[in-house]
């Protein structure tokens, strides 16, 4: 798998705050005259929770299966600034994202307002379980779930970049797992296992698993990773 470079790139993004603009009284007594006050624009980042903060919400390394040791390389977040959500790219997906930790980026977000990530291998680097939490002012973090079922439907077939096989993609909405959640499965005749994707979103977060973990491509554990920081963004 694929660590993207997304860290440097959200990092490199200055805080857009808005500004609270607040007109001088004219003086006047007049009681019908207008306020001239104006309303402060409301932060669309309000309430949302740091990348330092979402990295004490990862599973830690005891909710993994034993043998299996964390990546450093591979492990990122966002700092303690929450950041502003990039514009969504609208141009077809590079499926081969698929194949990458951080693969939320397939939904056309380069940036949330922040995130953590980190992954898990076992010894001998032949199966991975990946997790990520972003944050989203709520309305993008829908629409990220949204574009996840899309591409699900615009990459259901595509050439790796190891191998140079050809990857089948079968996704399907999953139902007790936060406000909504979706899951893809990658699967190739070339490949000693597949691998499952996991979307879900609580309120403004957004969390992403991959697993190539077992005998079932990667299912029962990337579900169980999910269910674990879905209740720990509960907390």
């Amino acid at each position: 798998m694929r660590l993207s470079s997304r860290a440097a790139t959200l990092l490199a993004v200055a805080a857009a705050l808005p500004l609270a603009l607040t007109a001088c009284s004219t003086g006047s007594t007049d009681a019908s005259a207008p306020s001239t006050q104006k309303t402060k624009a409301k932060d669309p980042n309000a309430g949302l929770r740091t990348g330092t903060q979402l990295t004490k919400l990862l599973a830690p390394a005891s909710a993994f299966p034993a043998g299996y040791t964390v990546e450093g390389d591979n492990t990122a977040d966002s700092g303690a600034k929450v950041l502003s959500t990039s514009a969504r790219k609208t141009a077809k997906p590079d499926c081969v994202n698929l194949e990458s930790t951080s693969w939320i980026q397939v939904t056309g977000y380069q940036n949330s307002s922040s995130f953590a990530q980190n992954d898990y291998v076992n010894a001998q680097k032949t199966e991975e379980i990946a997790q990520e939490i972003d944050e989203f002012p709520v309305a993008q973090a829908k629409d990220a779930m949204q574009q996840i079922e899309a591409v699900a439907a615009r990459c259901a077939t595509f050439t790796d970049t190891d191998a140079h096989a050809k990857v089948k993609v079968a996704g399907k909405a999953v139902a007790g797992l936060g406000d909504e959640a979706y899951t893809m499965t990658l699967t190739s005749g070339k490949w000693q296992n597949g691998t499952t994707l996991i979307a879900a979103r609580s309120g403004s977060s957004v969390v992403t698993v991959l697993s190539t973990a077992g005998t079932d491509d990667g299912a029962a554990s990337a579900k169980k990773l999910t269910t674990t920081l879905l209740t720990a963004l509960k907390k």
